[in-house]
């Protein structure tokens, strides 16, 4: 079965061996040196100031920015579930929030959020996903931290990188956190989170909220390579193992092969007939629209080995995402394609050709 879900991502062979050593001590010397190895590469990966690594979730990320980087009110940006989870963190830590609402094909836009702020001096914190990853949407992140420092350079923007870190270059120029998680990009199972820090970041949250997700604690030890709280050492250990994957080839030849499997997917599925979903669309997942796509997604599970997702909530049924994140070769992706292809051939809704392989191999060998 070929895993093509937006994570959890298949993990390499290479790391789930590295991952089956001998377990570690959290609190000795020889895994003290595992975690240097691993802040000193994420640090590089994520292009801030600073960087700490939680066992939890990715929620437990976010959640730990709303804690320490929000004071008076939070401005939230809901275009599908992972924005509409920033909303509901605020509420159930009591802080306060304006929430700009979109469908979830729709980016955020930058003067929606430039009047917002406009209207609401107490903002001081803006919370927003890279990627949406229920719809497969790229939010104009860059733009939008620019223009909320320009107003107010002291706002803390926390950016949810979780489906774009290691997918694309993000330019950190404006953003204060930048939230990923094991399970995505970086092909790990679930259970570690990591959020970047600028410089700024780090003097606001001074001495923590919280207890478990007191950031100004985690720093403080992380910083002398341990950690406040049992860390999630296997998981770390395999964080190490994934950057030794990348580093065969180099993280800029990652993003580029990503994003010529993603333009070469986008095309082919184009060429037999799919529109895709978002406007704007995120280079982590290819997501169509389909009234039959809850028929395809089962049929291509059952009879072509291939796994993806499917939609939540209105979108239930009417929309497949296929991954575009990590280490994962041409010939699967083009498998994926063709299988589509294939299906749709057996719901006799287009007669198969090979249309979407060559148009793929096309795309990606020629982009």
């Amino acid at each position: 079965m070929l895993l093509f879900t937006p994570g959890p991502t298949p993990v390499p062979e290479s790391v789930r061996q590295a991952m089956a050593t001998p377990t570690l001590h959290h609190r000795t010397p020889e895994f003290e040196a595992i975690f240097k190895e691993a802040r000193e590469r994420l640090l590089s990966l994520l292009g801030m100031d600073e960087c700490v690594m939680i066992a939890s979730s990715g929620t437990g990320a976010m959640q730990a920015c709303m804690l320490n980087l929000c004071e008076k009110k939070a401005l939230t940006i809901n275009a599908g579930k992972f924005g509409e989870r920033f909303g509901k963190i605020a509420d159930a830590v009591g802080k306060g929030k304006i929430e700009l609402c979109y469908e979830w094909n729709t980016p955020a836009s930058v003067e929606d959020v430039e009047k917002a702020l406009q209207e609401n001096k107490d903002i001081d914190a803006i919370f927003i996903q890279v990627c949406e990853s229920a719809g497969g949407l790229r939010h104009p992140v860059e733009a939008i931290a620019k223009c909320a420092k320009e107003i107010n350079p002291q706002i803390m923007i926390v950016a949810d990188g979780i489906t774009a870190v290691g997918v694309e270059k993000i330019d950190v120029t404006h953003i204060d956190a930048l939230v990923t998680g094991s399970q995505k990009a970086l092909m790990l199972p679930p259970g570690l989170a990591m959020i970047g820090l600028s410089g700024k970041a780090v003097e606001k949250i001074g001495k923590g909220k919280d207890y478990y997700f007191n950031l100004a604690t985690e720093i403080k030890n992380q910083q002398k390579n341990t950690t406040a709280w049992t860390a999630a050492t296997t998981l770390i250990v395999g964080l190490n193992a994934i950057f030794d994957e990348i580093d065969k080839e180099g993280i800029d030849a990652l993003y580029e092969a990503t994003a010529k499997r993603s333009k070469a997917t986008q095309a082919a599925l184009e060429a037999i007939g799919f529109t895709m979903y978002p406007k704007i669309p995120a280079l982590s997942m290819s997501t169509v629209f389909d009234e039959d796509a809850e028929t395809i997604r089962k049929l291509l599970k059952t009879k072509y080995g291939v796994n993806m997702a499917g939609g939540q909530d209105h979108l239930k049924g009417k929309i497949f995402r296929i991954n575009q994140m990590g280490l994962i070769p041409v010939y699967e992706s083009a498998w994926v394609v063709n299988a589509i292809e294939l299906a749709l051939d057996e719901l006799g809704k287009r007669t198969f050709d090979g249309t979407a392989s060559r148009v793929f191999s096309e795309t990606y060998f020629k982009v």
